[in-house]
């Protein structure tokens, strides 16, 4: 005789034991991913989880019970993450790059984005490939392509394409751009405003200014500029499909502003004022590294190249071009500026 019983309430631990073997796999790679940019510093932490990620992923590494813990890592740390990142940049630090500059970073990024979901269209490139890669590239990598993704529900392969693409072409701009430092005439705080305001993502950025001394400081200052500009991004794409009606994973209507959003803008506020110790400062940052790493390895097990083959070579040349597209553009910006 069936009884109608009650539904017993999940506990904290028996919601937590599914995800345990996934994250601790995640936990195992954050710590590779970090030893191997010790060894090899133009490998940066998130390329590195992603790389390993993709790597579990592809030669069967991943266990079925592995999933919901290498899930948990790259939705619901990856915000984690997002929202602590608005601590490494304040106010007065944009504010310093003067309005010429702060212009172009904002011109440059905007463009650049617009520019790749044009070109993605005349191409003939599927909208939710474009409108990631056009984040990873306009913004900050592949952090920005997973926020993105939350707040656009794209597959999982497409995700994976703007994932490799920006890890791709992020990875060469670190060796191409110092190239062109001598033929284009830029001083070393000139090259560090280009690398800020083209190159992919931070870790890249970094590895780019690192090779001109005196370039790093406006290198990360102008990056960390494009990072602030996920945000409205975010938050524009949220009220287009909003208006639009359109339905994220469960039918729900998407939110106007996402809560990490507002989290990122908060702990901006939280840095303006001045109130936290740089030895606080130090020891977030390097949480929010380990957070977006594991975030960065989760998001790489959901990479199948399997699958990646079959993209086609229109999302590859997309992908170059919009590189291309933000590196002609953060030049020009640069010039004028400067």
């Amino acid at each position: 005789m069936l009884t109608d019983e009650p539904a017993v309430p999940r506990t904290l631990g028996s919601r937590l034991v599914p995800l345990l073997p996934g994250l601790a796999l995640t936990v195992a790679a954050v710590v590779l991913a970090i030893l191997i940019n010790r060894i090899v510093p133009a490998i940066g932490p998130l390329t590195g989880a992603i790389l390993l990620g993709v790597v579990a992923a592809n030669t069967g590494l991943i266990r079925p019970s592995a999933r919901a813990g290498t899930g948990f890592a790259a939705k619901r740390v990856l915000r984690a993450g997002v929202v602590l990142l608005g601590l490494q940049l304040a106010v007065s630090d944009v504010l310093g790059l003067g309005g010429p500059m702060l212009g172009a970073v904002v011109v440059s990024t905007l463009a650049t984005f617009f520019g790749t979901r044009w070109l993605g269209r005349r191409m003939g490139v599927p909208p939710g490939q474009s409108l990631l890669i056009a984040t990873g590239t306009a913004v900050c990598g592949a952090a920005a392509i997973a926020a993105m993704n939350s707040v656009s529900d794209t597959d999982e392969e497409d995700v994976a394409t703007g994932i490799g693409l920006v890890t791709i072409c992020g990875t060469l701009a670190i060796f191409l751009l110092p190239l062109f430092r001598g033929p284009l005439g830029l001083d070393p705080g000139a090259f560090g405003a280009w690398a800020g305001a083209s190159v992919h993502e931070v870790s890249q950025v970094v590895a780019t200014a690192a090779s001109v001394p005196g370039a790093l400081g406006a290198a990360v200052v102008v990056k960390l500029t494009r990072v602030a500009l996920l945000a409205p991004l975010l938050a524009g794409v949220g009220v287009a499909r909003r208006r639009a009606g359109t339905a994220v994973e469960g039918g729900a209507r998407p939110p106007i502003v996402p809560l990490f959003v507002v989290g990122f803008l908060a702990m901006v506020a939280v840095r303006s004022t001045g109130l936290l110790p740089p030895a606080a400062l130090d020891a977030i940052k390097t949480l929010d590294t380990w957070l977006l790493a594991a975030a960065m390895f989760g998001l790489g097990t959901g990479v199948h190249l399997a699958s990646l083959r079959r993209t086609g070579p229109r999302a590859l040349v997309l992908g170059f071009a919009s590189s291309l597209l933000i590196g002609v553009l953060a030049y020009a910006g640069v010039q004028i500026a400067l």
